[in-house]
């Protein structure tokens, strides 16, 4: 059995709720894996923690040419307010890289102070490795060994590389199903992980909920610590943090709903401490690198270059911090989205109206002109395309979405527009959809794409009913493929010739364990701007 093999039996034994000693220790020495087991089993000194202190799992993200950053979280008791941690204890915890998965050859090694004050979490930035290469990584404190995670680093800077796997994932809320397609994202092996927001959600609502929330709403640091806990407990998802690195950004519902720069939905006036208290719990339970984590004061700069030798180069996006509030919000609420007419609202029209904040914009401009890379994807959160949502009514827009911002969108395209950037990408998540069109200056039938755009559907989260989509089809030609119906990711193969994406979805989400299938395929060939079906 490879050790890939090993990774994709575990998390199905984990998702099956049968992870029994005896199965964890039979699936890892059929593959001589035996560093994979839990530190519980392994672990020969007695634990200074009241139970097992790795229940949170491991992580790794942000992968460079030398190296990348390790994450877990010291908490015995995942859902109390301190994790089970004393909040003034300091515990060292020790990481360890690897080139085998009996940890041999340790080639990188060292030691992290976990404290109560950062949620006793731990972040490890680790470099001089060699390029492009897979790693094994684990953690040890007070006795007790974590779980082995995989990861790798990126290729050299510029290096020619023939081709790459990532997959693409948002909109996983914990009530309204099983994170049941993680499994099959392991077994489909991609490089990378790509997150787009929505990772937890502060709020219970949904229909045939399949388990609950620990917790009411989070609005202090210490709940929202929990929520994230309680989401990292889930087996699918642990397993996919320990099989392969993770970009990530935000959308709303990892602080509240349709939060927008430093205004909230109903215009809480406490809202810039709860939405401190969200960033601060963001970075606690995310494998972020020193370079993210050292911003984080009164915002956190999240937006970031991620490259993959010559092949790819990842935009990764913030549209939520630095955006303008919705036009003509609701009014009962004071703030947030609204459907309504564009005729209706003059405020579309504004050109001051931003969802990216000038800085970023500036930034993102200078990266895409300066941009070698045979692939460039712009990781953010939600459908970039026009999208009337109702037929019967004109254009009706969604204000939460870019629809608000036309103004923003179109500096976006036009920067997307440059003809000595390549093969443009752009990924979203949000709309619970699996959406897939040309990005494109207007929606008329004879417009020239600019970029290739696939909006992924959800993890968990459900949809509006297809009923609803099939409706619109008629009013939004430029859509090649709108599907609410089902749950799971989108997997992308970037390779030299072309670009070839699987949209992967399960059978249900209100089980388990489900069989999954690939709902369309699609591929972008190089140097043609849009996306053709496969």
């Amino acid at each position: 059995m490879s050790q890939q093999q090993v990774f994709e039996r575990l998390s199905q034994a984990l998702q099956r709720g049968a992870l029994s000693r005896r199965e964890v220790l039979r699936l890892a020495l059929g593959a001589g894996a035996f560093a994979l087991l839990p530190g519980a089993i392994r672990a020969q000194s007695r634990s200074r923690f009241v139970d097992y202190p790795f229940q949170l799992g491991v992580a790794s993200g942000y992968p460079t040419p030398d190296g990348f950053t390790l994450w877990t979280r010291l908490a015995p008791s995942p859902l109390a307010d301190d994790g089970g941690m004393g909040a003034d204890e300091q515990i060292e915890v020790h990481w360890e890289v690897a080139e085998d998965v009996h940890f041999g050859t340790v080639l990188r090694s060292g030691k992290v102070i976990a404290v109560g004050e950062h949620a006793h979490s731990v972040h490890a930035d680790v470099d001089g490795l060699a390029a492009d290469r897979w790693y094994y990584f684990r953690f040890i404190a007070g006795g007790e060994v974590s779980v082995v995670g995989r990861t790798r680093t990126a290729p050299a800077t510029g290096a020619a590389v023939t081709g790459m796997k990532f997959a693409l994932g948002s909109c996983q809320h914990f009530e309204q199903g099983w994170f049941n397609a993680y499994p099959h994202l392991i077994a489909d092996a991609p490089d990378l992980m790509c997150f787009v927001g929505d990772y937890i959600y502060e709020s219970s609502w949904g229909d045939d909920l399949v388990r609950r929330h620990a917790r009411a709403e989070p609005y202090s640091l210490i709940d929202y610590r929990a929520r994230y806990a309680q989401y990292k407990t889930d087996p699918g998802l642990q397993a996919a943090h320990a099989a392969m690195p993770w970009i990530v950004t935000w959308d709303d519902h990892e602080v509240d709903n349709d939060w927008a720069g430093s205004q909230s939905e109903r215009l809480d006036p406490r809202f810039l401490q709860r939405r401190a208290a969200a960033f601060q719990a963001f970075v606690e339970h995310m494998p972020l690198p020193a370079s993210i984590r050292r911003s984080l004061g009164d915002s956190l700069q999240l937006h970031t270059l991620a490259a993959f030798g010559g092949l790819a180069n990842f935009f990764v996006l913030d549209d939520r911090q630095y955006r303008s509030p919705q036009p003509c919000p609701d009014q009962a609420k004071g703030g947030g989205s609204t459907v309504f007419t564009a005729t209706d609202c003059p405020a579309l029209d504004s050109k001051t109206l931003t969802m990216l904040g000038d800085a970023q914009e500036r930034w993102l401009g200078q990266q895409l002109k300066a941009s070698r890379a045979q692939w460039n994807v712009i990781v953010q959160q939600t459908l970039l395309s026009p999208m009337d949502n109702n037929p019967a009514a004109g254009n009706q827009v969604w204000t939460d979405g870019w629809d608000g911002y036309p103004a923003a969108r179109l500096r976006l395209i036009e920067q997307l527009a440059q003809p000595t950037l390549r093969n443009p990408l752009v990924i979203g998540g949000d709309v619970h959809a699996s959406v897939v069109c040309d990005v494109k200056r207007d929606t008329r039938a004879d417009s020239k794409a600019v970029a290739a755009e696939v909006c992924g559907t959800s993890m968990a989260s459900q949809g509006w009913p297809q009923a609803h989509y099939d409706e619109l089809r008629p009013v939004n030609p430029h859509l090649q493929h709108v599907r609410s119906d089902q749950r799971g990711y989108a997997l992308f193969e970037l390779g030299r010739a072309e670009a070839q994406i699987a949209l992967r979805v399960v059978e249900s989400v209100k089980t388990v364990q489900s069989p999954i299938s690939t709902q369309a395929r699609f591929r972008i060939e190089d140097g043609v701007r849009g996306v053709q079906s496969a």
